[in-house]
């Protein structure tokens, strides 16, 4: 089975390593074991970092130093699809570009001058992302109020997250940077982006993500794929366990072409993302007959612990009844030992019986519980106290007993109490030459 090899985890920690490992498809469970302590088995942390570690990205939980952001753009294969402006055409429209190409070169260069000058007067604001989901809904409104609402919807979360999305849900990701001072970005967005059919495609195929090269996430996305010029789109999937950019567009396409391009890439990379699925539905599979194998076990370990338990409890439930009843046999022992001793005792200290001339000794007849009779000569001033010494010495009287009269019938003050601490002599009980003494055992009472 699968457990043995974590027996030193509990049972949730197993339960996350489990399931990490399917998240990420680690097949090493030590480096799974590993990555999870780093975060102090924060699941969530875990797969975040080690998803934007395949992926070249920051870790949204615990970012780094700002850096470029990276998806894997050296695939040769990468489909590439640049519209150039058309030509000018006639006399008319050559004219115009060439009247116009020197002042729009002046203005680019001196542009362009500036910007890099300005780079060591400050550094460029954009390289520092404080706010990267503020960016992304900064461009949305921006977007509406220039171009309306109908558009595709766009993923509202930085690109980190985006990429994390596309690549859990085996998605398509389309990625759109919007050069502002570009003079065909209005066009785009107005007449391709916002157009119906292209909305509807977008929505129903693929996430959407975009975003201002002005704005520092943005430019931040705009460094990791370098595109040349605006408007820009690269689609982007998860392509061997890594995403990579599997198409870019670049340029004023129409919605036609637009749609064509975009159909095309999908369908050439829609092996992949099948193969994909195809690995994951093995590994949910395995994970599945993991799970439950280590379910069994730990079932038939809870099953084998409670047998145990069990048997444990049972043994000291013995244990315990057999000192109980040595115990109980000792301390019988001891009070009997002790009541040998203490009848010894009594007997030892009875006074001498009178002989049956004296005048004043006193003849008793004592029946005893089991019906036998006793019978001894007592002296009248002799206390009651010795003839219940003299019947608790007998080995057939009981251990506690009362001694009755008859005539009248009384019980008789034998041992000292709060009526009588001192008890009477036989004279002064009233007993004449010649009684009969009844023994009532008060054993059990």
């Amino acid at each position: 089975m699968a457990a043995p090899e974590e027996q030193d985890l509990t049972q949730e920690q197993t339960e996350k390593l489990l399931q990490f490992q399917d998240l990420t498809g680690i097949e090493s469970m030590e480096q799974c074991r590993l990555a999870l302590e780093q975060h102090n088995w924060n699941m969530e942390a875990a797969v975040q970092d080690r998803l934007n570690e395949q992926e070249g990205v920051p870790s949204v939980f615990n970012p780094p130093p700002s850096r470029p952001l990276q998806v894997n753009t050296a695939d040769h294969r990468i489909y590439s699809y640049v519209v150039s402006r058309p030509q000018p055409r006639g006399l008319l429209g050559w004219g115009y570009y060439l009247i116009m190409l020197p002042f729009r070169f002046t203005y680019y260069t001196i542009l362009d001058i500036f910007r890099f000058a300005l780079r060591f007067i400050r550094p460029d604001p954009r390289s520092r992302v404080t706010d990267p989901v503020g960016d992304i809904v900064s461009f949305m409104h921006s977007f509406e109020e220039k171009y309306g609402r109908a558009h595709p919807v766009f993923y509202q979360g930085t690109y980190s997250q985006a990429l994390n999305d596309a690549k859990r849900e085996l998605r398509f990701l389309l990625v759109y940077l919007h050069g502002d001072d570009h003079q065909d970005s209005d066009e785009f967005c107005r007449n391709t982006l916002c157009a119906p059919e292209v909305t509807s495609l977008i929505n129903s195929r693929m996430l959407f993500w975009a975003c201002s090269t002005n704005k520092p996430e943005g430019y931040r996305v705009s460094q990791a794929l370098r595109e040349n010029t605006y408007p820009f789109l690269a689609m982007i999937m998860l392509k061997d366990r890594r995403m990579t950019v599997v198409g870019r567009l670049e340029g004023l396409i129409q919605p036609d072409d637009l749609i064509n391009q975009l159909t095309f890439i999908m369908d050439a990379n829609q092996t992949y993302l099948v193969s994909e699925r195809l690995e994951r539905e093995e590994r949910n599979q395995t994970q599945v007959l993991r799970q439950q194998q280590d379910e069994a076990y730990l079932a038939s370990l809870r099953a084998d612990q409670e047998k145990e338990r069990k048997k444990k409890e049972e043994r000291e439930r013995k244990r315990r009844k057999e000192e109980e009843v040595q115990q109980r046999k000792l301390a019988e022992e001891r009070r009997r030992q002790n009541l040998q001793e203490e009848k010894e005792r009594k007997l030892e200290g009875l006074p001498p019986e009178p002989s049956p001339d004296d005048p004043e000794s006193v003849k008793i007849i004592f029946k005893l519980p089991n019906d036998s009779r006793v019978e001894r000569r007592f002296h009248f001033s002799q206390s009651l106290t010795v003839i219940h010494d003299f019947l608790f010495s007998l080995k057939e009287s009981p251990e506690k007993f009362q001694i009755e009269a008859n005539f009248p019938r009384r019980v008789l003050p034998c041992v000292p109490s709060e009526e009588w601490p001192t008890p009477p002599t036989l004279q002064e009980a009233g007993l004449s030459h010649t009684e009969v003494l009844f023994v009532q055992d008060l054993t059990d009472e």
